[in-house]
């Protein structure tokens, strides 16, 4: 069975995104990139909103990586290789390769797609993250902590849940991002 990852970069105060919307701020440096690709190689299927699906779509254009480092190369490809479910009721069609639309989300199915993948699943995006949190079908949260507090905007982790964790790994890097890694306890 593949594990559910919910994997973000946010700020100190858990936003991945200011009042504004801005998240120019989350910017990681080749560092940090290299060592997020390292964390995707497992991803199989990437399961995400509208919003982000618009941001990560750029990933498809065979024009975006030319020039840039070997770290964003090697992010485009694992974004190209990679199957994604965009959960939207406002797009009717898409412009990335592998991608398909689903209208709802359907925990059962998500349920279903997570114990049959022969890789891992992740989901982007907070409110679809707070859904699959909700749930409980999220078995790892990968948090890349960045080191400003923005005061407002989405929140990468929903209210009014509680869940008990354990830590699993744990990175510092020296532009000041901290990762950190946990999965939910289990019985007690």
């Amino acid at each position: 069975m593949a594990s559910l990852i919910y994997s973000g970069i946010m700020s100190l105060d858990g936003y991945i995104n200011d009042a504004s919307g801005n998240f120019d701020w989350s910017m990681p440096d080749q560092d940090v990139h290299g060592f997020v690709n390292d964390r995707e190689r497992t991803i199989g299927t990437r399961l995400m909103g509208r919003r982000i699906y618009e941001v990560m779509s750029a990933w498809d254009g065979p024009e975006f990586s030319v020039g840039e480092p070997d770290v964003i190369r090697d992010f485009q490809q694992l974004w190209l290789d990679s199957d994604k479910i965009v959960f939207t009721r406002t797009l009717e069609s898409l412009s990335a390769s592998r991608t398909r639309i689903e209208p709802t989300v359907d925990i059962a199915a998500i349920a279903r797609l997570k114990s049959t993948a022969n890789r891992d699943v992740s989901v982007g995006g907070a409110n679809l993250g707070a859904q699959l949190v909700r749930a409980g079908l999220v078995d790892e949260f990968q948090l890349y902590l960045s080191p400003v507090i923005v005061g407002g905007g989405t929140r990468f982790l929903p209210d009014g849940v509680r869940l008990d964790l354990h830590l699993v790994d744990e990175h510092r890097f020296g532009n000041g991002v901290t990762y950190l890694a946990y999965r939910p306890r289990t019985g007690g």
